[in-house]
């Protein structure tokens, strides 16, 4: 059963030392900022974090690895013009990265939500992403064999749910939620609105409760 939770900080409530987060958003766009608060609030250090990038200014994600809590980052794109947080702690030695494709890291989330437990992929084949991975040659192309990644943790920006922990999302802060409400053993989802049993359609529905945990109004 989903819990609705009375705060933020109830929806974080246990995450342990090391553990890997999943953390959605694109950009700021499904950004679960109120979620990552909580967080930083609980304690939790020596994270893995899986994003789509490494921060934006000095909130959410950049507000965590800021706080010195983040051991390592997996993500698609760790500089753009505001990721000075990100950007620093790396040329200091302070922190990990692993990078991955766009499509490729939403791809590993997926297979881990769907028990895949690896693929090829031509991606990053030649370059210095594929350093020690298997390749494989495929109908004369040159594939690389990719693992899926699973989280601890997923920490999910949406828009609204029901009290089953029914999920919908709104336009473009829906990218990496439904792959990674897949793909980790506990799944917060903040919302700006929760809704009674049967008033979404069911039609609408993009991630199911049966993949949600705890859900937190913000």
């Amino acid at each position: 059963m989903t819990v609705i939770c009375a705060s933020p900080d109830e929806a974080v409530a246990g995450v342990a030392d090391g553990s890997v987060v999943l953390v959605s958003g694109f950009g700021m766009a499904g950004m679960p900022t109120e979620l990552i608060g909580a967080l930083i609030r609980q304690g939790a250090t020596g994270l893995t974090v899986v994003s789509n990038n490494a921060g934006n200014g000095d909130t959410g994600l950049a507000a965590l690895l800021a706080a010195g809590r983040v051991r390592k980052v997996i993500c698609s794109f760790p500089r753009q013009s505001d990721s000075w947080v990100f950007d620093g702690l790396y040329r200091a030695g302070r922190i990990e990265l692993e990078v991955v494709p766009q499509g490729t890291l939403a791809e590993r989330l997926r297979a881990a939500g769907a028990g895949i437990g690896a693929f090829y992929c031509p991606t990053g084949a030649g370059t210095l992403l594929a350093e020690g991975k298997e390749h494989r040659e495929i109908d004369g192309r040159t594939y690389v064999l990719e693992y899926p990644i699973r989280g601890d943790l997923a920490l999910v920006g949406a828009h609204r749910a029901d009290r089953m922990g029914n999920v919908v999302y709104r336009k473009t802060a829906r990218n990496f939620g439904p792959v990674m409400a897949t793909a980790a053993a506990t799944v917060a989802v903040q919302v700006h609105e929760i809704v009674e049993t049967g008033s979404i359609d069911p039609e609408a529905v993009v991630t199911p409760g049966i993949y949600v945990d705890r859900v937190v109004r913000v």
